[in-house]
């Protein structure tokens, strides 16, 4: 066909990217916090044999890629999702497709995961998918330490954490400790007495709620939130910033918000998070994150143009 470089641009911000030496495309059906139903998955299924190759793959954010769809199928393969409830998308210099871990159902998991990652794919994927970024901002939910889904190399990582609720007069420095055997960062020792002791080893990890037959550390059903800013991946590698304190779930949203209007406004254009952080520091952002200025603004700098250089 010989397609111009103008059609596979238009196409690639549907969602569109073109197959290497040819004139196809994989389209990206975007899920919501990385949960599909059987329903979904049908049509993922469907669209794939009418439209594609019958070749589906997934990507890093948990979006089904369809191969080899001709790009006179594009439209109409675009129509058929939506008509089904699903969106191609998940391209270009705005917020990514939200990525959640399994941690609703994990036994590690602190909180469900992927209600919170839905809550964010409707208000933000969603609800600023006409907002315009600097370039691309990935958001990444973990429900504990572990990091099976890495939030500290998304823009904007959430980690849920317990912190230990330990009460020392309710130990009474058994031989064998339920709360030092379970430990899995080996955070809880002992002192001459036997009586235990938590360390600056403790991640936060919540496995030692309620596992003292005695109380003494009691079950806390608290969730704290570890935010982390500005990570990267891949070309250029950026652990992300840590907040300088764990969040409570009512602080997420607004910080979240915050945190990409803080990008929108300081970051110049093709600029990560991550190296605009490093050019401002992280005493600017915390400033102006843990302050409402950026909230009072939010009209202002969504509508104002990307800086460039």
């Amino acid at each position: 066909m010989g397609l111009t470089k103008e059609q596979i641009t238009a196409v690639k911000a549907k969602g569109f990217l073109r197959n290497r030496g040819t004139d196809n495309f994989s389209g990206r059906l975007v899920s919501k916090g990385g949960v599909y139903s059987a329903a979904d998955l049908k049509t993922v299924s469907e669209i794939a044999e009418r439209f594609g190759s019958g070749k589906v793959g997934f990507t890093s954010r948990l979006s089904a890629e369809i191969v080899g769809i001709p790009y006179e199928n594009i439209d109409a393969a675009i129509t058929y999702a939506s008509e089904r409830g699903l969106s191609f998308g998940g391209t270009g210099a705005k917020i990514r497709p939200v990525t959640a871990c399994k941690g609703t159902t994990c036994v590690y998991g602190n909180f469900d995961t992927q209600a919170l990652a839905a809550k964010i794919h409707d208000n933000y994927y969603v609800g600023w998918a006409g907002v315009k970024l600097p370039h691309k901002f990935k958001i990444g939910v973990g429900g504990c330490p572990n990091s099976c889904m890495k939030p500290s190399l998304n823009d904007f990582g959430i980690e849920g954490h317990r912190v230990p609720v330990f009460d020392a007069e309710k130990c009474r420095a058994c031989k064998i400790c339920a709360v030092e055997s379970a430990c899995p960062s080996c955070a809880v020792t002992r002192d001459g007495a036997g009586k235990a002791r938590i360390d600056d080893a403790c991640r936060s990890c919540g496995v030692c709620s309620g596992k003292c037959p005695f109380g003494a550390f009691s079950e806390n059903t608290e969730v704290k939130y570890k935010i982390f800013v500005g990570g990267t991946w891949g070309k250029v590698t950026r652990m992300g910033t840590e907040l300088s304190r764990l969040v409570s779930e009512d602080e997420v949203f607004p910080i979240l918000e915050k945190v990409m209007l803080w990008y929108k406004e300081n970051a110049y254009e093709k600029e990560r998070l991550g190296a605009a952080l490093d050019r401002l520091g992280k005493e600017k952002l915390e400033e102006d994150i843990f302050g409402d200025g950026l909230l009072l603004r939010k009209d202002e700098i969504i509508s104002s143009p990307i800086k460039t250089r």
